[in-house]
């Protein structure tokens, strides 16, 4: 799951929730103090958060940009309902939809998603109606089909869990193993809280119906580069979740720019925040 590397909000941010038509989604809001170049929506993956996003809100802000990040339906503080069908990937799709209705109207609206969050805002895309409401579109840290068969091994396990364990007991369970790891060092004590904190937040059944798709996505690349959007596509230099070869060779398929940060991970969005900023801010540019 992604760490951010601290909580407390900058000054042009605040924590809100946006109403829209598919009901209330819990956010954080960045504004420039300046004229606004465009408003972007960020979308965050499997067991994240808006929190996600935190270290990008400032140099986005500075750069003139309004930032939305978001928690998703049955993530965290959104919440939701106990019934599966409530996080299939199509309705999901659909809150992006209701959430870009709400936000596009402050400019040009470019739309982001991290990881699984790559894969629902694709869905999205692909699945509207009528004239498009985004600008752009950033795969950042996602890739074209199913995860990794090492990393679907994983989820599969949670997903095996999931029916006869409750979160606090999962939680404990994987705290225990990643101790056993000899993974990094620990974070911070108000982080791991926060990392403790959301994980018990979270829907049950949300995370089921993600981690389900995850472990058998289809590939829908070639029905994306058919829609006249423009896209990029952004990883870290290493990736657990997919191969960055194959979200390069992803990019090439969508005749698409790649952006592959350096010392970066699954999550430059919270390990290298300035220079994923910087290319966030240059391509919506």
């Amino acid at each position: 799951m992604s760490t951010p590397p601290f909580l407390a909000l900058p000054r042009c941010a605040r924590a809100l929730r946006l109403a829209t038509a598919r009901g209330e989604f819990a956010a954080l809001l960045a504004e420039p103090e300046g004229p606004v170049r465009g408003t972007a929506l960020l979308v965050p993956g499997f067991t994240g958060s808006k929190e996600d996003f935190i270290a990008l809100l400032e140099p986005l802000a500075a750069a003139g940009y309004r930032v939305a990040a978001v928690d998703q339906r049955g993530q965290y503080e959104t919440g939701g309902p106990a019934d599966p069908e409530a996080y299939r990937i199509g309705e999901l799709a659909r809150d992006v939809r209701a959430l870009s209705a709400e936000l596009g109207d402050h400019g040009p609206l470019h739309l982001l998603g991290h990881s699984f969050g790559g894969q629902v805002v694709r869905e999205a895309v692909l699945d509207a109606r009528g004239p498009l409401p985004w600008r752009s579109l950033t795969l950042l840290s996602t890739g074209p089909g199913a995860i990794d068969p090492a990393e679907a091994a994983r989820t599969k396990l949670l997903l095996d869990a999931l029916p006869v364990m409750d979160l606090e007991a999962i939680w404990q369970v994987m705290k225990q193993m990643e101790e056993g790891s000899g993974a990094g060092p620990a974070p911070r004590p108000e982080i791991a809280e926060f990392l403790h904190r959301r994980w018990v937040a979270n829907v049950p059944q949300a995370l089921s119906a993600m981690g389900g798709h995850l472990v058998a996505a289809p590939d829908r690349v070639a029905e994306l580069a058919a829609v006249p959007l423009p896209v990029q596509v952004v990883s870290g230099v290493r990736d657990y979740a997919w191969p960055v070869e194959e979200q390069a060779a992803m990019a090439r398929r969508l005749d698409a720019p790649y952006t592959a940060v350096p010392d970066a991970g699954h999550s430059p969005n919270a390990e290298q925040p300035a220079a994923t900023a910087a290319a966030l801010a240059a391509f919506w540019g």
